[in-house]
């Protein structure tokens, strides 16, 4: 029994729940029938003896000189036309002068007399010559109210029984229909709960529920189940940590959830999603949804409407975008480094053509000129700028400037400091501008680009930074969406394509995290201005390990790239049309 499933256990405890009852019903049916039938039977003796009392030939036969012969014919019409198994009038001594058998006139009345010779009323059940019997006594009083004599009239109770069991069909019919209405309620009911429980019994339901538990809150993952009603049920800590939620558990409508719309929707609509990239105010979330779906719905074609709701998995990725903007900036000074590398070659063979040719003066004013010119962007940027993997990122976004035939001026106030700021995202912020900022003035005619990084408002008051294109500027209809996820003008002002529509909101999310503001206006040549504004808490430096590792490697890397930043302008070479976000 133990490995019966719930919904049987509990259809065969209804069963014999509704069995014991229907039995009790059945007693206490016939029991209340029993007492009906007595009670009616006692009601009709004590009207037929109280009919008998009252009647004054009665009490003139008692008061003659032979009772019994005027009142023994009496009595037996009486009691053949009423169907009452005796009528006995006796004395006050008890002395019969009527009785069924003839035999037992004028013997003594067996029975209690005393109530009716108080002159009451009195019924009671009592064994007489006839056997059990319900039976009624009614004292006789003259005019002056003294007991004359007394009248007991009786049914037996094998006579009652008989209309008491008349009441049995009855009885049974309604504990029938009980038991199968009970049982019927108890079927459905059971099915219900089959259903329910797919099945499985109380020990099963039990390790099922102790083994989902430990999961939902063990996996690394956030995940969220949502029911068909949109509502939030049941979510593990990392999922309240992702979204910032209190923990109560408590049933929350997805729809009023502090998230993102996009997100927010997404766990409305109950639709399925595949590694969707939102982007809420400190982190970036991949998210996948699925229904929720029984056993075996899937297999009937009906997964739709069978679902109990919605399985949401959030992956955090806000580190890996870190890890990945780091990666590209590598990438950035590689590519710099390998492209410079025949330009190099180049320069070297004109100086060992010219010391061959014995101009060993102009050989060396070539050389010390390409060196000096070389440089001087990297030294202004490793003096202006005092965490090595920002100057790195500045040196490396030279050389791809250089490449792509674009002039970049850079303009770094020599009192900069980045001091507190985490330098991943700055990375974040100064790289996705360039990158947008390349991409838009590499259409121009003169592709220019500037990047202004600064102090405001005092010595410790905040950053600013600002990076200004030579592209066809933006429309005010797409300022305010230009740092939406997934938009890019590259897909002429739709939902991008795949890898578009990323690294302004990306930047977006790098400020708020600062706790700054962007802007986004005109330039006078028509170009676009993008303007961040940070603010510093403070001068230390509070660098991750990672973007202090990051940045020692990137500042070898400065020190290898220097000839990368040799040029402010060059001539394009397969650069790609430009495009926002």
């Amino acid at each position: 029994m133990s490995r019966w499933s719930l919904a049987r256990q509990f259809f065969l405890a209804q069963f014999l729940f509704v069995l014991v009852l229907s039995a009790s019903l059945s007693v206490i049916l016939y029991a209340d029938a029993a007492r009906g039938v007595n009670d009616a039977a006692a009601e009709r003796m004590v009207a037929v003896s109280t009919a008998i009392a009252l009647e004054p030939g009665v009490l003139a036969a008692v008061e003659g000189p032979d009772p019994s012969a005027t009142l023994q014919p009496y009595a037996v019409e009486v009691m053949d036309r009423l169907g009452v198994d005796f009528v006995t009038i006796m004395a006050t001594d008890r002395t019969r002068f009527t009785h069924r058998n003839p035999e037992q006139i004028g013997k003594p009345y067996i029975g209690s007399v005393s109530e009716a010779l108080a002159g009451r009323t009195h019924t009671e059940t009592y064994a007489g010559t006839l056997g059990p019997s319900i039976r009624s006594i009614v004292p006789v009083v003259d005019g002056e109210g003294t007991v004359r004599a007394m009248v007991a009239s009786g049914i037996t109770v094998d006579r009652a029984a008989i209309a008491r069991n008349a009441q049995l069909p009855l009885v049974a019919l309604i504990a029938l229909g009980a038991l199968a209405l009970g049982s019927l309620a108890s079927f459905l009911l059971s099915r219900r709960l089959r259903h329910a429980t797919l099945g499985m019994g109380p020990a099963e339901l039990s390790r099922t529920f102790v083994f989902y538990d430990a999961v939902l809150h063990s996996v690394r993952e956030g995940l969220l189940l949502t029911d068909a009603a949109g509502r939030l049920v049941l979510y593990n800590d990392q999922a309240a940590r992702l979204l910032g939620l209190d923990g109560t558990q408590e049933p929350v409508p997805a729809s009023r959830l502090a998230v993102p719309p996009s997100l927010r929707e997404l766990l409305v609509s109950g639709r399925r999603a595949h590694d969707e990239v939102h982007l809420t105010a400190t982190r970036v979330l991949v998210v996948d949804q699925e229904p929720a779906v029984p056993p075996g719905s899937a297999r009937r074609g009906a997964h739709e409407q069978a679902a109990l709701g919605t399985v949401t998995t959030l992956r955090d990725h806000t580190d890996l975008e870190a890890l990945t903007d780091q990666v590209q900036t590598m990438r950035t000074l590689t590519d710099a480094l390998r492209s410079q590398t025949h330009e190099h070659a180049n320069r070297l063979h004109t100086i060992v053509s010219l010391v061959e040719l014995g101009r060993s003066a102009d050989a060396l004013e070539f050389a010390t000129r390409d060196l000096q010119q070389s440089q001087r962007l990297t030294d202004e940027v490793v003096e202006a700028v005092d965490e090595p993997f920002i100057a790195a990122l500045l040196v490396g976004k030279a050389a791809q400037a250089n490449e792509r035939g674009i002039q970049l001026v850079t303009d770094i106030a020599p009192d900069t400091r980045a001091g507190a700021l985490n330098p991943v995202d700055l990375v974040t912020i100064i790289g996705n501008l360039l990158d947008n900022a390349f991409d838009e003035a590499v259409s121009s005619e003169e592709p220019r680009v500037v990047l202004t990084v600064r102090r405001t408002g005092g010595a410790a008051a905040g950053l600013e930074i600002v990076v200004e294109d030579s592209g066809n500027g933006l429309p005010d209809s797409e300022k305010a969406r230009v740092f939406a996820f997934g938009y890019s003008t590259k897909a002429a002002g739709t939902t991008a394509g795949a890898g578009r529509g990323i690294g302004l909101a990306l930047v977006r999310q790098a400020v708020e995290r600062f706790g700054g503001s962007i802007e986004v206006t005109d330039t006078d040549d028509g170009g676009a201005r993008f303007s961040v504004r940070l603010p510093l808490p403070g001068t230390g430096t509070t660098a991750s390990t990672a973007g202090s590792t990051a940045g020692s490697t990137a500042n070898a890397a400065a020190g290898s790239a220097t000839h990368a930043s040799s040029s402010t302008s060059a001539v394009p070479q397969g650069a790609d049309g430009g495009g926002r976000a």
